[in-house]
């Protein structure tokens, strides 16, 4: 966390881009994918050129204040935003890491104008838009911290209002995280139909028959940017 709160996040890659001759640029990213309950959530928001805004990085290093606070400036100052969920039941049918994918490739499609070019923290989506994969994009780039602030803010509002249905899992505090509180909670209660049963804190506490053969049992997925699929050979790989 140190070394994250060193890096700058700023314009730098917004700007390559535009020398590319690109002027439509959305940022993505999504929150959720090590959570044991609820959907993964993804954004993608398209900045005005140059656009600055003070204390914008990465929503894992902010507070919840600073978040909304954040959240409200990008959707005053951004010229499109979108926000896409992919629930619990697909991303046990088609995996966490496709299932973010989804949930950034759907976001993108939802965008008017349609971007030119996408920001990615950390991958690259099955879309035909020129993209810069970034690792640790989410504390460079203004763009994809935006997206990363726009989906953190939706989605831990989203699990507030889950915990009125679900109150003894203590949502609203760690918002479907493995916490010992939420592992306890599981153990006493069992999941709920909105718990992951392909992740295995999940899965241990299910009953054998509510868990389908076909669905393949995994630890809590790392970062994603821990988590590629091509090589790269550093912390920046341009698709065009």
């Amino acid at each position: 966390m140190r070394m994250l709160r060193s890096l700058v996040c700023g314009n730098k890659y917004e700007k390559a881009a535009r020398t590319q001759g690109f002027t439509v640029i959305a940022g993505v990213d999504e929150v959720g994918r090590g959570s044991l309950f609820g959907a993964v959530v993804a954004a993608a928001v398209i900045l005005p050129e140059n656009t600055r805004i003070r204390g914008l990085r990465d929503s894992k290093q902010l507070l919840r204040a600073d978040r909304e606070r954040l959240a409200k400036i990008v959707e005053q100052k951004a010229i499109a935003i979108a926000v896409e969920e992919i629930d619990a039941a697909t991303i046990d049918r088609i995996n966490i890491y496709q299932a973010s994918k989804l949930a950034m490739a759907n976001a993108v499609l939802k965008l008017a104008p349609a971007p030119d070019h996408l920001l990615i923290d950390a991958l690259c989506l099955d879309h035909p838009c020129a993209q810069t994969s970034i690792i640790y994009g989410d504390s460079l780039s203004i763009s994809i911290a935006a997206a990363s602030v726009i989906a953190k803010v939706y989605r831990d509002q989203r699990m507030r209002e889950l915990h009125e249905q679900f109150p003894e899992y203590g949502l609203a505090s760690h918002k479907g995280y493995s916490t010992p509180e939420h592992l306890a909670a599981l153990e006493k209660y069992g999941p709920t139909p909105l718990h992951r049963k392909s992740f295995r804190p999940v899965a241990q506490t299910s009953l054998p028959w509510d868990i389908s053969p076909d669905i393949e049992i995994i630890d809590a997925p790392a970062p994603l940017d821990q988590l590629q699929t091509e090589p790269q050979s550093d912390a920046v790989r341009s698709l065009h």
